[in-house]
């Protein structure tokens, strides 16, 4: 078996509207323009690097976010190779039956979509681990995420690499992986989300019973200019199946007061799912954080969503008379 830390930069359409989608047979959430990765050694050590620039088949422009993040622009794009190419040599360089180690799991996501889109195998992946999870478990956190930079900052590690840079994210989270107990977070990795979730301060886990299920997936995104912004860009617009990482069909997100939202997301394989937005202030000035969860939608959800939505049409409709 092949270990690999791999980190994956990717661009987003300008729209979640965009009539590019129109051409793709899953609702894309990301096409990738850089792949970055470090091979682990036998002993868990750091061995090999590699790297590789993307050139974008659907999201040809630059989106302005993306650029700001990652530094790329277009003679950038214009220069890399196309996806089955990078994938090729990527491959190569990974080998058959490996295992790739990521911080998080949306790159799992953007990865098999983008295999997807250009109709091509992961048949030689093995498996894929959320180092979050390993690094929660041994550092006593609970289920709540953490960054990769504050990983780094619990373990003294110095910022050596470009953050947000593909190889250098993968050649950081490799470091985070020299700090832990490799070989017993692999062992008892399948356990990690019952040690994370007992671990959860009994206030929370009261409210949360209150609420309803858990979320099947809870992220979340800082650096937003106004809701209407966040509702506008990608990584919150773009919900992607928890089974399957289709992209889902949605209706109209419903203000419930308190900085809090609610929208309908469908699958057709897997059904509905209630997805809610909750809006606090960041730590940087005059931006916003977006805090999303993702349910499995039952009779209640789905009742509480059609009465508020219908409430905001009354209020929509009387405003409207109000005007005349």
């Amino acid at each position: 078996m092949n270990t690999v830390v791999v980190d994956f930069e990717w661009n987003q359409a300008m729209r979640s509207d965009s009539p590019v989608f129109n051409k793709l047979p899953i609702h894309l959430r990301g096409e990738i323009i850089e792949i970055g990765a470090v091979k682990l050694n036998p002993d868990l050590t750091l061995g090999e690097e590699f790297t590789i620039d993307v050139r974008p088949a659907y999201f040809r422009q630059i989106h302005y976010k993306v650029k700001k993040i990652t530094g790329f622009d277009r003679d950038r794009l214009s220069h890399g190779v196309s996806f089955p190419e990078a994938l090729q040599k990527f491959r190569e360089f990974c080998g058959d039956d490996v295992t790739f180690l990521t911080w998080g799991c949306d790159d799992r996501g953007i990865f098999e979509q983008n295999i997807i889109i250009h109709d091509l195998d992961w048949d030689w992946v093995e498996d894929w681990i959320n180092l979050q999870l390993i690094y929660n478990v041994q550092t006593g956190g609970d289920k709540n995420q953490k960054s990769l930079a504050d990983a780094m900052e619990h373990f003294g590690i110095e910022q050596t690499r470009v953050a947000h840079d593909a190889l250098g994210d993968a050649y950081n989270t490799a470091l985070v992986c020299t700090r832990l107990d490799m070989r017993e977070g692999l062992r008892t990795y399948d356990d990690a989300p019952r040690i994370l979730a007992s671990r959860m301060p009994k206030a929370v886990a009261v409210t949360e019973a209150s609420a309803g299920p858990e979320p099947v997936l809870h992220d979340a995104y800082d650096g937003f200019e106004s809701k209407a912004a966040a509702f506008a860009d990608s990584r919150i617009a773009l919900v992607p199946c928890p089974v399957c990482s289709a992209g889902m069909l949605r209706l109209k997100w419903v203000n419930q007061g308190d900085g809090r939202y609610m929208n309908l997301y469908s699958c057709e394989a897997h059904g509905k799912y209630l997805v809610r937005v909750k809006f606090k202030k960041s730590m940087e000035p005059d931006l916003l954080t977006a805090n999303r969860l993702v349910y499995e939608c039952d009779e209640e959800m789905l009742s509480s969503y059609k009465t508020k939505a219908a409430q905001v049409r009354r209020r929509g409709r009387g405003r409207a008379r109000g005007k005349r």
